[in-house]
C-alpha cells in the first residue's frame, strides 16, 4: 500500500466526510488531509476491516519523526477524560493515523508548515476485531454450557438451593 493509500470503514468514511462537508473555511489546515484521506480511501464494512487497521476508537501505538514510541485510543472528537489517552481525529496527527495499517508511513505538513512522518506501529485493540472475537466465542458456547462453567467463589462453603426450598419472603418483608 503506498504512503497516501489509507482503508476506511463505512462508517469512518462518513465521519471524515462530514468532517470536511463543516469546514466552512478554506484555509483550515484539516481540509487538505481530509481531502487526501477521502480521495485515497478504499472503503470496507466494518466487518471486514483487517485486526491492524487503526479505526476510530482503535488503540494504536505510533512514531513521530522516528522518536519515542506513543499509545493513544483514535477518538472522535475532542476528550476530557485522563489527558493523554486519546488523539481526535479532529487533530492533524489523529486524521493522518486513521485509516492506516500497521508498518504504513504518512507523511503531512504540521500547522507550524513542518513535516511529519508518522509511523503506525501496532494497533493494540481495535472494536470492530473485538466484536468479531466475542460473536464468534458465542456462537461457540451454547447458553447452557456458560451455565455449566458459572461457579460462586467466596469465602462461604457452597450452599446449593433446591427447586422447592426457596423462601424469599418477597418486597413486603423488606
Amino acid at each position: 500500500m503506498s504512503q497516501d493509500e489509507c482503508i476506511l470503514t463505512t462508517k469512518d468514511y462518513t465521519i471524515i466526510e462530514v468532517m470536511r462537508d463543516r469546514c466552512v473555511d478554506v484555509k483550515d489546515p484539516l481540509r487538505p488531509l481530509l481531502e487526501r484521506k477521502l480521495k485515497s480511501a478504499r472503503i470496507i464494512f466494518s466487518d471486514d476491516a483487517p485486526p491492524a487497521l487503526a479505526t476510530i476508537s482503535s488503540r494504536v501505538s505510533y512514531i513521530v519523526n522516528g522518536g519515542p514510541p506513543h499509545s493513544r485510543i483514535l477518538s472522535h472528537g475532542k476528550m476530557n477524560a485522563p489527558i493523554g489517552l486519546f488523539l481526535p481525529i479532529i487533530t492533524l496527527r489523529g486524521l493522518a493515523l486513521l485509516g492506516l495499517m500497521e508498518g504504513q508511513e504518512f507523511s503531512y505538513e504540521n500547522r507550524d508548515g513542518q513535516r511529519e512522518h508518522v509511523l503506525l506501529e501496532a494497533v493494540q485493540f481495535q472494536p470492530e476485531a473485538a466484536r468479531r472475537e466475542k460473536q464468534a466465542a458465542e456462537r461457540l458456547v451454547t447458553p447452557e454450557e456458560r451455565r455449566s462453567r458459572f461457579r460462586v467463589i467466596g469465602g462461604q462453603a457452597p450452599h446449593h438451593v433446591e427447586p422447592n426450598d426457596f423462601n424469599d419472603p418477597g418486597p413486603s418483608a423488606a
